[in-house]
Parts: structure tokens; C-alpha cells; sequence
């Protein structure tokens, strides 16, 4: 008996089932009722007392392996045979796949590059952790300037010196800094300021800033640049005004105001516009001849205009969306509604 077992355990061993068959083959041979394994428990009967605890223990583990081998190739083979049936059966119905879309910010933010390509603008990027020379000192902030206090600015604490950028300003100098006159650049990216979240403002919002430095350039010049931007954006009916204005880094300044939405439908007022009527979008103005000098540019051959925007307002007013937040809380029900803008 203990002979007929090791010769079936070598056989179970060395087996290899290629397809179901022959795995049904070797179970009929060894594991059905009138296989091998039952006709070795019906001798296991009939054997002597003293022989019965190595003979039980032996046909026990042959049981396992047995069982084991069978199970082990049904597994396989009911895998390939699954894996085969996914790919080859072409009666199956098909899967629907979602398509994916840009998120809204990004669809806005490649509008205005392409915009201001056409006018030959370049693209430049700087870092978003920056040093207080190119996010403050360089653009004439003087040092008790609040835009430097803690409730505007966050500051690295370890290291004062280091900030998060509060403005793409900080590109502008690096800009001015390595390349000279004349310069015709757009700046988009991420931005952050410690203010309070509401439909209006976020502590991390977007921005693309312009600048253009050349001989003979003018307030007049930057206007037309902006007209021009604000009807290939908003349409041919968009109207946009300025409003005399203060920044550091720009002499004259001011703010351009687009018509809100509120305005054109009829209804006259709405909470993004806190019932004016129009939505601040940009500051601008002529650069600064100290931010000039700083650069290493000579204020009295060059001048130059910048302007900086908010791709969340703009976004609120190309998608008629209310409230800013919406664009950072990543409810899919909200952005798929970008997905055909956004192909």
C-alpha cells in the first residue's frame, strides 16, 4: 500500500493540466468514488493494526495533495479561460468610459495666453516660494508697506526672508533682471494671500500679470492692449473701465472693471458684483522708473506698462458662476459641466 502511495504522490507531483480536460482526466483517475484515492481507503480497511498509523498519516497527506493540485489548476484555468473570453468575445456589451475635461481655471488660463500670443506676448514662470527682494524690495515696497504685514503675506517662520508669493509680480523682476528691452511677456500662476475665503476671495487664487518694456510706450498703448484683450475674452459688446488707482510698483495706476453679467440679462445686481454692475478683473498701469532701476534698466531710455488679473474672476464671469469657491471644492457634478470646453 505505502508503494501505491508514494507512485501516486510522484504522479500528482510531476502533473501539468493544459486545459480542462485533462484536469477532469486526473480527477476521474484519482478523486472521483472509484478512483485510486477511494480504492486506497477500502485497503486501508483491510490492513494490519501496526501498520495503520503510518499507512493513515501517509494516505492523508496524498488526500492533500491531491485536492490541492486539482484545485490549484481549476483556479488557473477558469482564469485564463475568463481573461480570454474579456478580450476575444466581441458580442459583449461595451463599457462606457467617462471623459475627463480641463478644469475650469485651466480652460481660462490657456484663453488669455492664446489672447496675448496673438498680440506676441511670450510666457514666462518664476518660483511660488519666493524672497522679499523680488516679491517686495524690487517692486518699490517701501518696509512698513502693509501688504508686507502677516494678515496679507505668509511668511516662512523660520526663515522671514522667504514667502509664499503674494503676486506674479515676483516674475517680472526675475524677467527684467536677465532680459533686456525690448520686453513683451505674460506671467500666469498660482498665488497666495491670508485673506478671509468668501464668493469673492480665496487665500489661493490665480493669476496672469503683463509686462511690456520698450521705447515709446505708452498709457494710451496699454488701453488699447486691454480693450483689445477684454473683446477677443468677453465678446464684442464688452465694455471695461478704469479707475485711477495706487500700486507701488506702476505710475500712474489703475483698475479695470468689466461689465458684470448682472448687467446684460437685465437684472441689475447681483452678489458678485455687490450690485454695481461692474467687477474689478485687473490692476495696471506704467512701470514704476524704480522698479525699472532696480532691474538694472535704464528708466530714462525705457519704459513700460503691467497688468495683473484674476483668472478666478474672469472664470465667474466667462462660466456666469457666483461664487469663487466653487472652483476649488472639487465637486464633480460642478466640472463636469466644463467637459465640452474643455476638449
Amino acid at each position: 500500500m505505502l508503494d501505491k502511495i508514494n507512485r501516486i504522490k510522484d504522479e500528482a507531483i510531476k502533473f501539468k493540466a493544459a486545459n480542462h480536460a485533462e484536469l477532469e482526466d486526473f480527477r476521474l483517475k484519482y478523486l472521483s468514488k472509484k478512483g485510486e484515492l477511494s480504492g486506497l481507503f477500502d485497503e486501508f480497511k483491510a490492513i494490519a493494526s501496526d501498520q495503520k498509523r503510518e499507512a493513515g498519516q501517509k494516505l492523508n497527506e496524498l488526500k492533500n495533495l491531491l485536492t490541492e493540485t486539482f484545485d490549484s489548476f481549476k483556479s488557473l484555468l477558469d482564469n485564463e479561460t475568463a481573461t480570454s473570453a474579456g478580450i476575444n468575445d466581441m458580442t459583449r456589451p461595451g463599457e462606457s468610459i467617462d471623459i475627463g475635461s480641463r478644469h475650469p481655471i485651466s480652460i481660462i488660463r490657456r484663453e488669455i495666453c492664446e489672447i496675448f500670443a496673438r498680440m506676441g506676448f511670450t510666457i514666462a514662470e518664476g518660483p511660488e516660494i519666493e524672497d522679499d527682494w523680488h516679491v517686495f524690495s524690487a517692486l518699490n515696497f517701501p518696509k512698513e508697506h502693509p501688504a508686507r504685514d502677516m494678515q496679507d503675506t505668509f511668511f516662512i517662520s523660520k526663515v522671514p526672508e522667504i514667502v509664499l508669493r503674494t503676486h506674479t509680480s515676483s516674475v517680472q523682476v526675475r524677467v527684467m533682471e536677465t532680459v533686456k528691452p525690448p520686453i513683451r511677456m505674460i506671467m500666469p500662476g498660482r498665488v497666495f494671500r491670508n485673506e478671509a475665503i468668501s464668493a469673492r476671495a480665496h487665500c489661493i487664487f490665480h493669476q496672469v500679470e503683463g509686462l511690456y518694456v520698450a521705447e515709446n510706450v505708452s498709457f494710451a498703448g496699454m488701453k488699447q492692449t486691454l480693450m483689445y484683450f477684454a473683446k477677443e475674452m468677453f465678446g464684442e459688446n464688452a465694455q471695461i473701465r478704469l479707475r485711477p488707482s495706487f500700486f507701488p510698483f506702476t505710475e500712474p495706476s489703475a483698475e479695470m472693471d468689466i461689465m458684470c453679467n448682472c448687467m446684460s440679462d437685465g437684472t441689475c445686481g447681483c452678489g458678485l458684483c455687490k450690485g454695481t454692475g461692474w467687477l474689478e478683473i485687473m490692476g495696471c498701469g506704467m512701470v514704476h522708473p524704480n522698479v525699472l532701476e532696480n532691474c538694472g534698466i535704464d528708466s530714462q531710455k525705457y519704459f513700460g506698462y503691467a497688468f495683473g488679473m484674476g483668472i478666478e474672476r474672469i472664470a465667474c464671469l466667462k462660466f456666469q458662476t457666483k461664487d469663487i469657491r466653487m472652483f476649488f471644492e472639487n465637486d464633480v457634478r460642478f466640472l463636469k459641466q466644463f467637459t465640452a470646453a474643455g476638449l
